[in-house]
């Protein structure tokens, strides 16, 4: 049976296209065939058969790898191509922080050889489902790896809700927002807010205030089996929009209701190493440790 891994890449980016090339033609080496989403073979070549167009509705199916070469954007791009069919994703980053990358892009020769090798475990990290219904019904139904928000829509006038947790409200909100993040998505927009970072491992949903307006707006870490809800009062004063990882924006009438769970799919990181979450966070935040020790000095 033919090997076969889907390769991701920032669609206008040459660079990018030009390392995906390399990429493929280092696999077809070792027999392992290269597939490109139908969305981006416009910005490939695959004329001479190196690089191939993927299936149209499940690009992901029936390859063992989603690789992606870029920022946490095109990983979370990837994670939606892979999360249908279960996948493991496969990130290289070639972007900024790039925290959900597991290689640099100095390190994409050693991450050819892992593919080659198969070389790697893999790691499920939990995700949310959600829906958001309005006045008149169902105004869609979406996933999130990192992050659900509901936000104001208009920079100059905030918005009015009401927290719920497992069918009790909690509290009521007037602020920007409110970001509803799973530990993976604790280290993007719920830290910038001021969430608290998770460890990977915990099972957990945060939820984030957005410049509240009241005495009880701290962020909150609830257990995985939670439902949260949020509902804008049917009198709130300005327009909102739901993001699901920054992206497939809804827009949200008075009244809308956001209900948000634990997913059903999980995303599947592929890694290539197994150190502690704790050298990911100083290298990708380039914490100081100056002055640390260790345990074994002290017990000498």
């Amino acid at each position: 049976m033919t090997r076969r891994v889907l390769l991701v890449s920032h669609a206008v980016r040459t660079d990018l296209q030009k390392q995906a090339a390399v990429v493929a033609r280092a696999l077809a080496e070792h027999g392992i065939e290269t597939v490109v989403p139908v969305g981006d073979a416009a910005h490939h070549d695959v004329a001479d058969g190196v690089l191939r167009v993927a299936d149209a509705d499940v690009p992901s199916e029936g390859c063992e790898l989603v690789c992606v070469l870029g920022g946490d954007g095109s990983i979370l791009r990837g994670a939606e191509l892979a999360r249908r069919s279960g996948t493991p994703l496969l990130g290289v980053n070639f972007g900024h922080v790039g925290f959900l990358a597991e290689a640099e892009r100095e390190d994409l020769g050693a991450v050819v050889d892992h593919i080659v090798r198969a070389d790697y475990t893999v790691e499920d990290r939990m995700t949310l489902d959600v829906v958001a219904s309005g006045p008149d019904g169902v105004l869609a139904r979406s996933w999130a790896l990192n992050e659900v928000t509901v936000e104001k829509a208009a920079r100059e006038r905030m918005v009015e809700l009401v927290l719920e947790i497992d069918s009790r409200p909690l509290s009521t909100w007037g602020c920007d927002g409110v970001i509803m993040a799973t530990p993976t998505g604790s280290t993007a927009y719920a830290f910038s807010t001021g969430g608290p970072v998770v460890w990977p491992d915990v099972e957990a949903l945060l939820l984030v205030p957005i410049s509240a307006h009241a005495l009880f707006a701290r962020p909150l870490v609830v257990g995985p089996g939670s439902r949260v809800a949020v509902e804008l009062t049917p009198e709130a004063p300005g327009r909102a929009v739901m993001w699901c990882d920054g992206a497939r924006p809804v827009d949200l009438p008075p009244s809308a209701r956001v209900e948000v769970q634990r997913g059903e799919h999980p995303v599947r990181l592929a890694r290539l190493t197994r150190g502690p979450f704790t050298d990911r966070l100083v290298a990708k935040f380039d914490l100081s440790v100056q002055g640390w020790r260790g345990a074994r000095r002290h017990h000498r």
